[in-house]
């Protein structure tokens, strides 16, 4: 059969069919169905893709004369008959084929197109809902209409064809993601966040998927406060529906107003009996978000309320942990309040020498002896001896690993931290810790001047599934190549990376100094070279070092420098975020602090501090005082 194809199709299912990229449904029988003059359908197709449609229809409408062909022909034929006009040919062309085979949906609602097509909506209105109606209980038919209505931006009919099946099947939980999707592309919120809250309720294992749309859609502050109202209302409503609270603690949370997701964790985990998990999950969140004051006070309630439960040592710890980032991050750090919390870490060690947490508390203890106290001995000799410990996981022993290798930075051995790192790098390929491993080596060949190395691993890094890892390694990425780029040396960067390692060796002095060589473009020892590609770096280096300092007013100064000076580049929000910090947590002016991040809004919208800087305006402005709604459940 040289002239002829053929294909085998079935009245059993519909399946989709395709050609020129457009998408239609076909109704089959089971048995050969042959193409006859398979040139003529390729020369018409050909035509068509070079935009000659009067051809290609002159060509379809032949072989629209022999049935064996419409299954090769139909949905271009049609398509060049509606772009040409010949809508009475069209209506001609479906009835006839629709006669032959009454049960295609397809055929049917391409009628309906057609009058949408020639202008007659009243007639295509009558005729989708007569359409509707006769087919409203069976729900595959109706989900095909559906998909063929979102396709043909026929949204309205999309919506009435799932409603008025629901309504009519007597289940109002019926098509909840396709209706979701359609009130999302009509722009109706409200009936959008509707549909997601009636599919969450079908199954509380949903309750992840729904929180990550939410997340993804609800991005502007009055919509996750409108989300918040309806919650309110639904958990008031339905006080037994655990998936309404469970909600209602997510959405104050990713509105960073943790006190009152902790009022809310506070009723849920009573009412529910989960002995303060709910509360401990917002408590680190907090910590890691820097309301160290709300963390404490969960920490504390946690304490008093859940001994005796798995979370209460966890919260003894994670009091502690607050404490401790409070301190690191109240400049400048005292060392009585660090050896007060080594201190605290050697009483919980020496209470509980058998559990787990206790390795963990070593850990940290290590690391305060370390960084602030510059007693590396005593830090090793913890790690080592939490390293040999036969109870310790191996996650933790790596983690442990990766500090002992920071260690050996601090002391001048690179080779000993890179010997570390690559064993964590062996021992967990593909798991967060593994890339923490990879980036820190990374970073060691970034330090030594070994760019070529440091962009190996990056390379790799940035496609880590650690968002945060992803990112670190894309900035160091993209900071090495744009230097590289303008100077193939790189030695400017050269200079900075040492000096960002001095920094790490905690020799902040001679960091000072080598900032100073580096502004004027030297190396100190006569190498002179180009810094204008990395001086607004440099400004920012010099300010955080000052801030840690305590000499705010310098950092300040710095910070403007950089707006005013690099005003459109990449850190200048980072500046302006970072003076309205200062004066909020470190000069304690509440009024500058405010003005900074309200201004902040307005100048730099768009930027990835633009919430965190709404958030702490309307904290510092009072908003979230005593409006927290009681817990309803």
């Amino acid at each position: 059969m040289p002239n002829s194809i053929y294909i085998y199709i079935s009245y059993i299912r519909i399946v989709r069919y395709s050609l020129i990229g457009i998408t239609f449904f076909l109704l089959f029988s089971a048995f050969p169905v042959y193409a006859q003059n398979q040139d003529d359908i390729q020369l018409a197709n050909e035509y068509l893709l070079k935009g000659d449609k009067k051809k290609a229809l002159e060509l379809y409408r032949d072989l629209a004369k022999n049935d064996l062909n419409t299954p090769f022909i139909y949905n271009n034929y049609l398509n060049v008959l509606l772009d040409l006009g010949n809508f009475d040919e069209a209506q001609s062309f479906l009835k006839k084929i629709s006669k032959r085979d009454p049960l295609n949906i397809q055929y049917r609602l391409d009628v309906g197109l057609t009058y949408v097509k020639a202008g007659d909506m009243a007639r295509a209105d009558k005729y989708f809902r007569e359409l509707i109606g006769e087919s409203k209980t069976n729900v595959q038919r109706i989900k095909m209409m559906s998909d063929y209505f979102m396709s043909h931006s026929l949204n309205d009919y999309g919506i009435l064809s799932l409603t008025e099946s629901r309504e009519s099947l007597g289940n109002p939980s019926l098509f909840c993601l396709e209706l979701a999707m359609l009130y999302r592309i009509k722009g109706n919120q409200d009936k959008m966040v509707q549909e997601y809250l009636n599919y969450v309720t079908q199954n509380s294992g949903n309750i992840q998927y729904v929180k990550n749309v939410m997340q993804a859609l609800l991005t502007k502050p009055e919509e996750l406060e409108s989300l918040e109202r309806l919650l309110y209302d639904k958990v008031q409503q339905y006080p037994d529906v655990e998936v309404y609270a469970d909600l209602l603690i997510w959405v104050t949370m990713q509105q960073k107003n943790f006190y009152a997701s902790f009022i809310q964790a506070r009723a849920y985990d009573k009412r529910y009996k989960r002995d303060g998990e709910k509360c401990m999950e917002v408590a680190r969140v907090a910590l890691d978000n820097e309301d160290y004051d709300t963390a404490l006070k969960i920490y504390r309630y946690l304490i008093r309320e859940y001994q005796g439960s798995q979370n209460y040592l966890l919260a003894r710890l994670g009091l502690i942990r607050t404490r401790e980032a409070r301190v690191k991050n109240t400049y400048p750090v005292k060392m009585d309040s660090v050896k007060i919390l080594i201190s605290d870490y050697k009483s919980f060690i020496k209470q509980y020498p058998d559990n787990v947490n206790s390795l963990e508390a070593s850990k940290s203890e290590a690391m305060l002896f370390a960084s602030y106290l510059d007693q590396k001995d005593s830090a090793v000799h913890i790690l080592d001896k939490l390293i040999a410990n036969p109870k310790a996981t191996l996650y933790l022993k790596s983690k442990a690993k990766l500090d002992l290798g920071d260690i050996y930075m601090l002391k001048g051995e690179p080779w000993e931290s890179s010997l570390l790192y690559s064993q964590v790098e062996k021992t967990q390929k593909e798991n967060p810790v593994g890339y923490e491993a990879k980036l820190k080596n990374a970073k060691l060949s970034y330090y030594k001047g070994d760019f070529r190395l440091a962009q190996e691993h990056l390379d790799i890094l940035k496609q880590a599934t650690t968002r945060e890892i992803a990112n670190d390694a894309l900035d160091l990425s993209m900071r090495i190549k744009e230097n590289v780029a303008i100077d193939s040396t790189g030695e400017a960067l050269k200079q900075y990376a040492s000096v960002e390692l001095l920094l790490y060796q905690n020799k902040t002095d001679e960091a000072l100094k080598k900032i100073e060589f580096l502004k004027q473009g030297t190396s100190g020892t006569g190498v002179s070279f180009s810094n204008q590609t990395i001086l607004d770096d440099v400004y920012f280096l010099e300010a955080n070092i000052r801030m840690q300092r305590g000499e705010f007013e310098k950092s300040i100064a710095l910070l403007q420098k950089i707006i005013d000076d690099y005003g459109d580049d990449i850190l200048a929000d980072d500046a302006y975020f970072l003076q309205g910090e200062i004066y909020e947590r470190q000069l304690k002016n509440k009024d500058k602090a405010m003005e900074i991040y309200r201004d902040f809004l307005s100048k730099y919208p768009g930027s990835v501090f633009a919430a965190e800087a709404r958030k702490r305006f309307r904290q510092l402005r009072g908003d979230f005082n005593g409006q927290e709604q009681p817990a309803q459940f």
